[in-house]
């Protein structure tokens, strides 16, 4: 048993349990976590001290009697329909009013909406009225049958994280804690004197783990304490009337309520991100930044580290935008749900360390009678080892209640053997990456302010919608490629750099990921079609390049050699070529199975008889590949992540890279076992990311071969001759 490099949750009246399973694991960090306490003995134990920061909360004292200085956020009201020349509109049918509340006492003239969803007009200010005792607001001189809605600005009075814990765990009648915005003055002060106080009364703790600082992402409740609004990324809850007043003077221009609400939206990331929304987080960034980096300089002048919560209140912090590293932070720490949010925290640069915190969180929801935990610490770390291998995390952990997991003896020695493993990871590589063969650059709206951020709704959550996209970054997180993110303007002002052997371009039509108008842009076009031509790789998903113009619909289609119909053309006949079986990107494939692209893109057809289809189901094209020029492109209609969909990808790459020879080498035969390469090491590894038996066959650079066979979750090290 090896020691090091993992920390480990506890809790009050729990510390010879605690130090028991400390040396099982190896751990020699100990944290609490929401809501918990650590005992004397168990900071006695010589282990490194983590202690959870909540700046923004748990002080109802001091915000209770300020209710109008806790952070806003503009919601949207159901569409109403007038039947006749007034109407009413009740503003919190539709959302929780424990956690939300109308701000009444900021003008609703100035900061507030009235629209008419029929035509999009904004209904003008003289004609409506708040009824602050109903909550409600009467719009005068309607037109009938047409829909209307308010958008308001609503205080958030319950801290929608605290609030999670306080439902998932049932804390019953505990009080609930209230956040609180720091763009107030008073607020501002008593945040920064409280936090410095903390840090003198805290002697014993080692690392303040930030969880996190000012601003939740948008998680919104209904009126049944339901999710009505999640999404990760957003900046719904960073609204006040100081904020926006500030802004104006800031940027020149004054902010609708509907540049937050965006016709129900709420700028999802998934919308094409406009001037507002992108100055707007700039904005707020810019805000957040300078007073993290403030209360960073406070921790290291208590001789502290500085640990940030990549979750929670992490909006605005940013850390793909230029300038993070100058935050000053020692680490960051993120939830781990699967490779693709192992990669968006090992990515991460401008700190000292990284570290990941491993799924299952001990909760109730997962730690009770009749289930078995340890299943899902095994898939969970089955997930995040692959890209682990490609990106290594500095750090791992776990969360929640260390007595619930203690109820579990298979889940302790399943993570004893995980973090076991993890260390070995460490120790053979030289806690270096393994080797990449390609280089791939994945082109979207937001470039490499989203790195490996894109198709995501709420962190790590299946969605019906994006699977079939964001199985693209989980089979990539795991893959023998490097992976950039670039935006449509970084190709626009500087081409592709020859660098690149691979440019994707994915996602549904008329996102940010697929790109939309931007594609009518003709240099944008141009200098693509110019780089694949002279030998470059395209690879599209989905609807890439996808926008109606000029008589096509994916601009790209000369280069993926198809398109998609979109009735306007079906008087045209389109011919298939006869579907390939014999193809490098299908050699791992048997001819008759059935290849999951995911929800069925019906409409893609050949654009001509040279392309080569591959696959084809009911008269639409799933997987294409096309020669252009010197250059090669693949089409593939949807990628759910599987083992034999990373394969699909990883070969399907390497065909349009034409390096199918280099992909032969340190290749495995069966698609659940994979390969990594660690020359400065000497060594590479096989791992099984299954919950079986697997074999396979790993073909060496001299031609040669080697048979394994792999045990359930195995992991196996060799030499390289």
């Amino acid at each position: 048993m090896t020691t090091g490099r993992v920390t480990l949750p506890s809790e009050e009246n729990f510390a010879s349990e605690t130090e028991r399973i400390a040396q099982l694991w190896g751990a020699d960090a100990i944290r609490n976590s929401d809501g918990t306490q650590l005992d004397d003995e168990v900071k006695a134990l010589g282990k490194k001290i983590y202690s959870a920061y909540f700046p923004v909360r748990g002080h109802n004292e001091w915000i209770r009697p300020r209710l109008d200085e806790v952070p806003q956020i503009y919601l949207l009201t159901d569409r109403a329909l007038a039947v006749d020349a007034r109407l009413d509109i009740p503003l919190m049918d539709s959302f929780y009013s424990e956690q939300l509340r109308p701000n009444r006492s900021a003008d609703p003239h100035r900061y507030w909406e009235v629209v008419d969803r029929t035509t999009g007009q904004v209904v003008d200010e003289s004609l409506w009225d708040l009824d602050a005792k109903q909550d409600t607001v009467h719009v005068r001189a309607v037109v009938p049958m047409h829909e209307y809605t308010v958008t308001f600005l609503a205080l958030i009075i319950w801290d929608p994280v605290e609030m999670y814990n306080h439902l998932t765990n049932n804390w019953g009648d505990r009080e609930h804690e209230i956040p609180f915005d720091i763009r107030n003055s008073d607020t501002r002060r008593f945040v920064f004197d409280t936090f410095r106080k903390w840090l003198a009364d805290n002697p014993d703790t080692d690392v303040v783990r930030f969880t996190t600082f000012f601003y939740q992402f948008t998680l919104v409740f209904d009126q049944s304490h339901r999710e009505k609004i999640v999404d990760w990324f957003g900046y719904g809850a960073t609204v006040s009337p100081g904020a926006l007043d500030e802004f104006e003077r800031v940027k020149g221009y004054r902010l609708r309520p509907e540049d937050f609400v965006d016709e129900g939206s709420y700028n999802s990331t998934f919308r094409i991100p406009g001037r507002a929304q992108r100055d707007w987080i700039e904005f707020i960034s810019d805000f957040v930044r300078s007073n993290v980096a403030q209360m960073v300089e406070d921790t290291h002048k208590a001789g502290k580290e500085a640990m940030m919560f990549l979750g929670d209140q992490w909006i605005g912090t940013e850390p793909y935008r230029e300038g993070f590293e100058r935050l000053g932070l020692d680490a960051v720490v993120g939830s781990v749900g699967d490779g693709v949010t192992l990669r968006m925290i090992a990515d991460i640069t401008g700190v000292k360390y990284t570290e990941g915190r491993f799924l299952p969180y001990f909760f109730p929801d997962t730690f009770h009678e009749g289930n078995d935990p340890s299943l899902a610490a095994l898939d969970n770390w089955r997930k995040a080892r692959r890209a682990i291998l490609r990106s290594p995390i500095d750090r791992m952990g776990y969360g929640g209640y260390l007595s619930l997991a203690d109820k579990f003896p298979t889940f302790i020695d399943t993570v004893s053997s995980i973090t076991d493993e993890f260390r070995q990871i460490h120790d053979m590589t030289g806690s270096q990456p393994a080797a990449s063969d390609l280089t791939v650059g994945i082109v979207n709206s937001w470039g490499t302010l989203r790195t490996w951020m894109a198709f995501t709704v709420a962190h790590a959550l299946p969605n019906q919608q994006t699977e079939p996209y964001y199985g693209l970054l989980e089979a990539l997180s795991g893959m023998r490629v490097k992976v950039v993110f670039l935006s449509f303007e970084d190709v626009l002002e500087k081409g592709v750099s020859p660098d690149i052997d691979v440019l994707v371009n994915a996602g549904p039509a008329n996102t940010s990921f697929s790109g939309g108008d931007i594609w009518q842009n003709p240099r944008l076009v141009t200098v693509v079609r110019s780089w694949v031509r002279l030998g470059g790789g395209f690879l599209g998903l989905g609807e890439p390049t996808a926008t109606a113009w000029q008589g096509r619909f994916f601009q790209l289609a000369d280069v993926l050699g198809v398109d998609e119909e979109r009735y306007q053309t079906l008087s045209i006949d389109k011919y298939f070529p006869n579907e390939e079986n014999r193809n490098f990107i299908l050699e791992d494939l048997d001819p008759s199975s059935v290849i999951d692209f995911g929800q069925p893109l019906i409409n893609i057809y050949p654009i001509n008889e040279q392309v080569h289809i591959l696959r084809a189901s009911n008269g639409a094209v799933q997987l294409a590949a096309n020669d252009y020029g010197e250059g090669r492109a693949v089409y593939i209609a949807g990628l759910p992540y599987s083992a034999t969909n990373a394969r699909l990808l990883e070969r399907s790459l390497f065909y349009a890279a034409h390096r199918e020879k280099a992909y032969r080498i340190w290749s495995s035969s069966n698609p659940e076992c994979e390969v990594a390469v660690f020359p400065a090491s000497g060594n590479y590894c096989i791992v099984n990311n299954t919950s079986v038996r697997q074999r396979t066959t790993v073909r060496l650079p001299d031609g040669s071969s080697c048979d394994f066979v792999l045990e359930p979750s195995a992991i196996t090290w060799q030499s390289i001759q």
